[in-house]
């Protein structure tokens, strides 16, 4: 007791540091049993953390009470993290959450059910609809039971953003209603016929993971990735070549590319075809130092991609790549045929596995 006496002597700006450091919003909503002095000062703690790990202990209403009353006090950053995908009955969320909550920073969604949200123009469209100025990280996981809806889509309002995270095979769209020029991170894995604004409004990325199901109108015209250095492109898609082939001429910056089969192939999945630029992009003669292929197969078009960067890439350093075959012949043959390359760079090395 004497020692707890002690630290209630503490004064609040110390003693809410220690709160903020504490692992979850349950731990630090327990200390206000301790005293008189503790009551209420886990309502102004900077930073509150929601953890669904020992989901039976929670419910959607503990999130509303801290949301409201944090809202109300001091907190300056909220982190929530659901996944209701491995529980068995699923996570329903108030609309609150995620379109009047002035404080949350970090919102992480995966499979869960979002209350009273659709569309006020078509009641055979549903929209989920994000509105939240100080979010900084926004994770949107949609669920694979779901069946695929076209009329299923994002609206997505966060100017502060800097980490976007969206994967979504069953819905149809995605509208970012403003720019958000401070994304500096991004992971977009959708099959949407039309990603155009998903792209067009993060063209400040740096690092960026890709995987889309279509290559046309990806982005509005004229539109240049300035600040890409990091482009990881998923190869499991008919059109990844196409993609290939456009962000590497509008990412004039582009340092290291990965190309990688993140992805099982369909049953009747078309080879993608491989037609080279007209032009040699600015990335391969002025910057790109790395590429890194994985599972490569040796096809002929693949061959072909790697010609070109060889032949054209002036900067690069370092060429990884590591077969999909267990084939010992094959993989030998692979390795003939690259080392025998025509390279641009002189002080380029080639790594196979």
């Amino acid at each position: 007791m004497f020692l707890m006496d002690r630290i209630s002597d503490l004064p609040d700006t110390l003693l809410l540091r220690v709160l903020s450091l504490l692992p979850s919003a349950k731990d630090v909503v327990a200390t206000m049993v301790l005293s008189k002095r503790w009551e209420f000062l886990w309502l102004s703690v900077p930073r509150l953390v929601f953890d669904d790990q020992d989901i039976e202990t929670y419910a959607a209403q503990d999130i509303i009470v801290w949301m409201r009353a944090a809202n109300n006090f001091t907190v300056d950053e909220m982190i929530i993290e659901i996944d209701s995908s491995s529980c068995a009955s699923p996570v329903i969320l108030p609309k609150f959450l995620y379109t009047e909550c002035t404080m949350l920073v970090t919102l992480k969604l995966n499979s869960v059910i979002l209350a009273d949200f659709s569309s006020p123009i078509d009641d055979n469209v549903t929209l989920f609809t994000v509105r939240v100025p100080s979010l900084k990280r926004l994770v949107l996981h949609t669920s694979e039971n779901r069946d695929r809806d076209d009329s299923d889509g994002f609206v997505i309002n966060a100017p502060c953003l800097e980490y976007f995270n969206i994967i979504d095979h069953k819905g149809g769209f995605c509208v970012i209603e403003n720019d958000m020029p401070n994304v500096v991170e991004a992971y977009v894995d959708v099959t949407h016929s039309h990603p155009r604004m998903i792209l067009g409004s993060i063209t400040s990325v740096k690092r960026l993971y890709l995987c889309l199901s279509n290559s046309k109108d990806l982005y509005p015209d004229d539109t240049l990735f300035h600040r890409l250095v990091h482009l990881t492109l998923c190869t499991c898609e008919t059109e990844w070549l196409n993609l290939l082939v456009s962000m590497l001429r509008d990412s004039p910056s582009l340092r290291a590319l990965k190309l990688e089969q993140y992805h099982g192939l369909p049953a009747h999945h078309l080879r993608a075809s491989w037609n080279e630029p007209s032009s040699v992009p600015v990335c391969l003669l002025s910057s790109l130092e790395t590429l890194e292929w994985v599972n490569y197969e040796g096809t002929e078009e693949e061959k072909e991609v790697v010609g070109f960067m060889f032949r054209n890439g002036s900067c690069l350093k370092k060429v990884a790549i590591s077969s999909k075959s267990n084939d010992c012949n094959k993989k030998l043959e692979m390795i003939k045929e690259l080392t025998w390359s025509i390279r641009r760079s002189p002080t380029c090395q080639l790594a196979f596995d």
